[in-house]
């Protein structure tokens, strides 16, 4: 059915984001009176740490209320450069930074900047909901690069080099990744680069949000460390949400060649302007102070995780690749069962389970959980799972 006359093409074709859709049913129906075990949730469940609170509430004593500047607070940027220099090894000078409201607006305006109508995007798969959704408000074409629980979810170097054509403008990673918690190895990413050496209208973006949630024996890299020669056309996104417990705050920045910043920094000049000036110091008080914090936290989700995945490999029929970041589990549905929205919605409606539905992500023949719950409620999920999988 057609939307009213009044609306854009681009604002009738956008697709709201299916986590929030999930989340705000299960929340009826716990109104309504119903027990309602809520695996889907996609922020951490800790508190921000007291002394990154008391940086934004003693920033608010000392009148920090006003307007800053469009790309951020000076000390703010200088801070993320310093960060990425040392911790990432990415040579970063304070004009490549933009903070944006969370990383969400980081990537939206990287699109904005970076992409025509008829550029392609190619989108490894599975992979975070908003990906596509912001691509398509740009103007831009989508290539999807499946992967599969059976290939462990391995970027396919092929496929991605039989996707690279005349059009294609940017490449997106994500590690470690949502849904799957997969950490890209550094073979991996050298193997990327150097197929990219050949493509040198190709752009990179790497999507570095959960780099702190590791499990044992796991590395981060950033791209841009792996392959400096390519940095001129690689685009880090991160921020605070994930390993200091900041998603309220709308905290994210982005990092990259000057002119693409500039141009960013424009767009968000014109549209919201700078981010919460006080919250700004709370994020320099994340960076500047104890990692103690996201390693407590880090630890937390470790044997959370481990707990999860040990659950889910107990089931009969369930394929699951072992997370190895993030807060999430990615396990294929066994076979035959019903597409992942259907089976979603009747473990929800049924058993009181929320979960989030594969096909969000692209892949309709799994499900994803989060363990960014207490082990009691993932335990709680699992015997949930385990009755809705009979019935099914």
């Amino acid at each position: 059915m057609p939307g009213p006359p009044y609306l854009s093409d681009r604002a009738a074709a956008l697709q709201p984001s299916l986590t929030l859709a999930i989340s705000a049913r299960a929340k009826s129906l716990q109104l309504e009176g119903r027990d309602i075990c809520s695996l889907s949730a996609g922020e951490p469940d800790f508190d921000t740490p007291a002394f990154i609170i008391e940086a934004a509430v003693q920033a608010l004593r000392d009148g920090i209320t006003r307007y800053g500047p469009a790309a951020g607070d000076p000390e703010l940027r200088e801070a993320i450069a310093l960060k990425l220099s040392k911790e990432n090894g990415v040579a970063t000078e304070t004009q490549q930074v933009l903070v944006t409201n969370g990383g969400k607006q980081a990537i939206f305006n990287l699109f904005q900047v970076i992409l025509n109508p008829g550029d392609e995007v190619l989108i490894p798969a599975p992979y975070w909901l908003s990906y596509p959704e912001m691509a398509h408000l740009a103007g831009a074409h989508v290539k999807f690069l499946p992967s599969s629980a059976a290939t462990g979810f391995c970027l396919d170097l092929n496929s991605l080099e039989a996707s690279i054509g005349p059009k294609t403008r940017l490449l997106l990673i994500n590690s470690p990744g949502n849904p799957t918690g997969r950490v890209m190895p550094r073979e991996e990413l050298e193997a990327v680069a150097e197929l990219l050496r050949d493509h040198p209208q190709v752009l990179v973006m790497s999507d570095e949000i959960y780099e702190f949630l590791l499990s044992d024996g796991q590395k981060h890299h950033s791209f841009s460390a792996i392959a400096p020669d390519l940095a001129d056309r690689t685009f880090i996104v991160n921020g605070f949400a994930k390993g200091w417990a900041m998603t309220g705050w709308r905290l994210g920045y982005l990092a990259g060649s000057a002119e693409a910043i500039k141009a960013a920094t424009a767009l968000q000049s014109q549209s919201t302007s700078n981010v919460c000036s006080f919250a700004q110091r709370g994020a320099l008080a994340a960076l500047q102070g104890s990692r103690q914090c996201v390693t407590t936290m880090a630890n937390s989700y470790n044997s959370r995780r481990e707990v999860l995945t040990n659950g889910l490999m107990a089931l009969d029929g369930i394929n699951l690749v072992t997370p190895q970041g993030a807060f999430y589990a990615f396990p294929q549905l066994p076979q035959g069962s019903l597409d992942s929205m259907s089976f979603c919605k009747q473990a929800l409606e049924n058993h009181g389970l929320a979960m989030v539905p594969g096909a969000a992500f692209g892949d309709d023949s799994c499900i994803r959980l989060t363990c960014a719950v207490s082990h009691e409620t993932i335990c709680d999920g699992l015997e949930r799972l385990s009755q809705a999988l009979k019935k099914t």
